[in-house]
């Protein structure tokens, strides 16, 4: 028997590209990042450059293939969800790529979202009528730039315009097609009634395919530059979200897949498409009989970064860990204070881009601890609404899987189980949506039997389980902190009338002047 086989899974995230290479057995075996600026060019602008990001998978994956003795069976991708490019009919971009984290098409979104149809759009689709999707994007095209709208001659995604530059094919993949807004996901074709809102049509839209795809090889310019072999099989791959689930291994209905970084996220794997009746959660796919459901949340760790700089700047940088241990200081439930952890707007899962941060039960005896705490426990809150909406959709939940920058902390950990009220297992060291891509792309290939191996190769390092009188008491809080959502959107959308009148938002603590 030879060596096992090794696909690169590569990831091509909102700050950086990272390209990990991994054999069958799981073991990874070398790995590169490579970071690049996110543009803020007005406000609520998110954008990138396409050429730096191509630049950064092409130099990831050299990267990775030079550090490796053997040869590489193959690539294998997964993107951020929700980006949109226009470009010529040359395949050069006439736009940058703009991120999920843009909210210029605000106003369109929640157009889109008050008519009765905007909510028949989301569950033919499963992606919410927010300003993150592409399909408020091209509305917004249409309306305030409809020349350039009418000469893009195709709109793509990130990993769509790389895999056009790496290998000559115009397509898309059904996972991030899942997630544009355009696709009926019950279908798993393109959208009549979303193509017309957005002005386009089909012939304006990458070819779909599905993730397991596998296009013939590199262009020789591409060989070239990753250092691979020209007939190299390149996986089309899926979106980063339905990744990750694979990549923690929660691969089996039932199985959610709980992440906080910068931001947030709950996903569950289910094996047919639908949305819960209020629209609280997307549905977006991974592979042939195999879908996610679930929402993410702008406000995860960003949250804690903003208390450390606004609360205790004297701390410095880098001061998670004292204000982690300020935290522990306060009471389960900070004394009866809540905080609305909605700092970048939110997402899941009511999808409106009007929110705005709130505390709300401020006392005289509450301390910065309380403040902070307030903080941890308001992004669990949300994340325990997020997973009330993907019970609500009729997916029965029994195992909670969570990674990302918070697992290093022991009472984010404990306040996350107590908040769901459900054990929460953290695997060990892991890739995530690299090493799902790369699951997916070894089931492609044919170098495994299924992406279900996931669930044997992920190993559990710890569980966390609820201590039973702090869940009772995030358990009696949960209604409030729900319920303040509704009763503040009047106040939102008066501060949304009234924000051109104001004086201009200060910049963020250390952004420069």
């Amino acid at each position: 028997m030879g060596d096992p086989a090794v696909v690169v899974g590569v990831d091509i995230g909102t700050t950086s590209t990272k390209a990990v290479a991994f054999d069958t057995g799981g073991r990874q075996l070398a790995t590169h990042s490579i970071g690049y600026p996110l543009d803020e060019p007005h406000p609520g602008y998110a954008e990138q450059d396409p050429q730096l990001i191509l630049d950064a998978v092409v130099g990831s994956v050299r990267a990775v293939v030079d550090e490796l003795p053997g040869p590489v069976a193959g690539l294998s991708f997964s993107s951020a969800l929700h980006s949109l490019i226009g470009l010529d009919a040359h395949g050069t971009p006439l736009t940058p790529s703009i991120t999920w984290a843009d909210s210029r098409a605000g106003a369109q979104a929640e157009r889109l979202r008050a008519v009765p149809s905007g909510l028949a759009l989301h569950r033919r689709t499963g992606t919410p009528v927010h300003p993150m999707a592409p399909l408020p994007k091209l509305v917004w095209f249409a309306e305030q730039r409809p020349s350039l709208h009418a000469r893009v001659a195709h709109w793509v995604g990130i990993k769509d315009y790389v895999l056009l530059r790496l290998t000559g094919a115009l397509v898309t993949d059904h996972s991030v097609a899942s997630a544009t807004g355009l696709l009926d996901i019950h279908r798993l074709a393109w959208d009549a009634e979303a193509l017309r809102i957005a002005g386009i049509t089909e012939a304006r839209l990458p070819r779909l395919v599905a993730t397991t795809d596998v296009l013939p090889g590199l262009t020789a310019d591409a060989a070239r530059a990753t250092n691979l072999p020209a007939d190299t099989p390149i996986v089309v791959g899926a979106g980063d979200g339905p990744l990750a689930n694979l990549g923690l291994g929660a691969v089996h209905p039932g199985e959610v897949a709980c992440s906080i970084g910068t931001s947030g996220a709950m996903r569950v794997t289910v094996e047919r498409p639908g949305v819960d009746p209020l629209g609280g959660v997307f549905c977006y796919a991974l592979t042939e009989g195999r879908w996610v459901a679930g929402g993410a949340i702008n406000n995860g760790g960003i949250v804690l970064q903003w208390a450390g700089e606004t609360l205790a700047p004297e701390l410095g940088e880098h001061a998670e860990e004292q204000l982690l241990d300020l935290a522990a200081r306060a009471p389960v439930g900070s004394g009866g204070l809540i905080m609305l952890p909605y700092l970048l707007s939110e997402r899941a899962p009511h999808w409106s881009a009007l929110p705005r941060g709130a505390y709300v039960g401020l006392a005289h005896g509450h301390r910065r601890e309380h403040l902070v705490r307030a903080a941890l426990e308001g992004v669990c809150q949300q994340l325990a609404l997020v997973l009330a909406s993907v019970q609500a959709a009729g997916n029965e939940v029994h195992e909670i899987r969570a990674s990302g920058g918070f697992a290093r902390s022991s009472l984010w950990r404990q306040i996350l189980a107590d908040v769901l009220g459900m054990p929460v297992s953290f695997p060990a060291g892991h890739q995530g949506s690299s090493f799902g891509a790369a699951l997916l792309g070894m089931q492609a290939l044919g170098l495994i039997s299924s992406i279900e191996v996931a669930a044997d190769l992920v190993r559990i390092d710890e569980t966390v389980r609820p201590d039973p009188a702090s869940a009772a008491t995030y358990a009696a809080l949960l209604p409030l902190f729900s319920e303040l959502h509704d009763a503040l959107l009047p106040t939102y959308a008066s501060l949304r009338r009234l924000a051109p009148s104001l004086p201009p938002e200060p910049p963020p603590i250390g952004a420069p002047g």
